[in-house]
């Protein structure tokens, strides 16, 4: 394939399918929870679908447009072409990621990538060139689907027959490699079973579409193996979950705008009120960066997933870390946000990060003190006493924490806002109803 870092136009994308023999290209887009939808065209098909889009009935996809207005068209973008290594070298199959738009070509509100362009076009407009980001996305590897054992007993970074993806781990790695997704470390997690590979940061959007493409080549490979990944935050009970933690920072004029030489932290004020907009906002934006019912199980006090809104730069315990600054490497000045999981959708997280930044940037929001103690030894009146909230503990919490916010109803647009937390505030009621076993040991015998 041709560099990574070149962007292909579709000129380049037909000389390719020709040179490469490649048969099926699949448009890949997301719906609004973050599931990769696709269809696939023929590759005579591709003058066309650059020229015009590619039509589809949109009705079924969750979020979407009910059935009287589903005409929908999806709009390859020709700099995210890449073959798929998984499908067979003969008459291949290529895929790339797609803008939603209506039938009368303008941007379809309900499309997440849509609203990532959005909250990047305010970015811009404040004078910032480019919002990089980059996500560690965790995940375990089980039997099968229905069977949540795990494969190994490894532990962090253990590298023994224990550790029995790591096979597995190295043909994903170099599949991800092949899609144009830079890999920086790979490595076995705290948990049992439980992996992580880290891609080196980029631009929002680029990154929103490889953390798509993370996820499902994970997937692909596991399979390959007869085994299932999952990104389910917390699959198993009193082991650690699967967190995402999100580094962030903004560019100006090609430099980092959060470095500053003259700080005691090496904090820029932009870089200041970036954290402080975190920090303000987390607990309106959680449905969004944990959006399901087992995405709260994770966010306990005590298996290394930050609760409390405060920030540090050691403290692990905190929902904001500021890596230690090294002498020559402003660039990589950036904070990193603990408390995402990987089953969130990337592009809506992204956004609302993103916007949650900016409003403190815009509005001079204040930094407060970062907290360097421990923060899950704290009693709670000390706590109170300090000023730190802690994120929802449920998802019927967040989801009302979000249908009242201002910030998220402006990153996702009326339409899509109303869409989620309706679907959320139903998966919610689904599980509240439900009798667990739990419940059943706990209080048959006595009750």
């Amino acid at each position: 394939m041709t560099d990574a870092a070149t962007p292909l136009t579709p000129d380049d994308v037909l000389r390719l399918v020709q040179e490469r023999d490649i048969r099926f290209i699949r448009l890949w887009f997301t719906d609004i929870l973050g599931q990769l939808k696709a269809f696939s065209i023929n590759s005579s098909e591709l003058p066309d679908a650059f020229e015009g889009g590619m039509g589809f009935d949109g009705s079924s996809i969750t979020g979407f447009n009910a059935v009287e207005e589903s005409d929908m068209i999806a709009m390859p973008d020709a700099s995210t072409f890449a073959v798929l290594p998984w499908r067979p070298e003969e008459q291949g199959v290529a895929r790339m990621f797609c803008d939603i738009q209506t039938p009368e070509q303008t941007p379809y509100e309900g499309d997440p990538r849509h609203v990532l362009r959005r909250a990047l076009e305010r970015a811009k407009a404040l004078g910032f060139d480019d919002f990089m980001v980059g996500p560690e996305l965790e995940f375990f590897y089980f039997k099968d689907t229905k069977d949540p054992t795990p494969l190994d007993e490894g532990g962090y970074f253990d590298l023994t027959t224990l550790d029995a993806g790591s096979d597995l781990r190295r043909e994903t790695v170099l599949a991800l490699e092949q899609l144009g997704i830079h890999v920086e470390y790979t490595h076995h997690e705290v948990g049992p079973s439980q992996h992580e590979i880290d891609m080196r940061y980029a631009s929002a959007l680029k990154m929103a579409d490889d953390c798509m493409t993370y996820r499902i080549t994970v997937k692909e490979y596991a399979r390959k193996y007869g085994l299932h990944a999952s990104f389910m935050p917390k699959p198993l009970f009193g082991e650690n979950g699967s967190g995402m933690h999100t580094h962030l920072s903004l560019f100006k004029d090609g430099k980092n705008a959060f470095y500053d030489a003259n700080d005691q932290y090496y904090l820029s004020d932009v870089g200041k009120a970036f954290i402080a907009g975190q920090l303000r906002h987390s607990r309106e934006m959680s449905a969004i960066f944990a959006q399901w019912v087992n995405s709260y199980k994770r966010l306990v006090p005590g298996y290394e997933a930050p609760t409390y809104l405060a920030w540090s730069r050691r403290n692990r315990s905190a929902l904001v870390r500021v890596p230690m600054y090294h002498p020559g490497k402003e660039q990589t000045t950036r904070m990193e946000l603990r408390c995402p999981d990987p089953a969130c959708n990337p592009y809506l997280t992204f956004a609302v990060l993103l916007q949650a930044g900016l409003e403190g940037i815009e509005h001079g929001y204040e930094l407060p003190e970062p907290m360097e103690k421990n923060l899950y030894h704290l009693a709670p009146d000390e706590r109170r006493r300090l000023g730190i909230e802690q994120l929802p503990e449920t998802l019927g919490e967040a989801i009302e924490l979000t249908a009242d916010s201002e910030l998220v109803l402006r990153t996702l647009g009326e339409h899509m806002f109303n869409r989620f937390v309706e679907i959320k505030r139903q998966e919610w009621d689904d599980y509240r109803v439900q009798v667990t076993q739990w419940e059943l040991d706990r209080y048959l015998p006595i009750l």
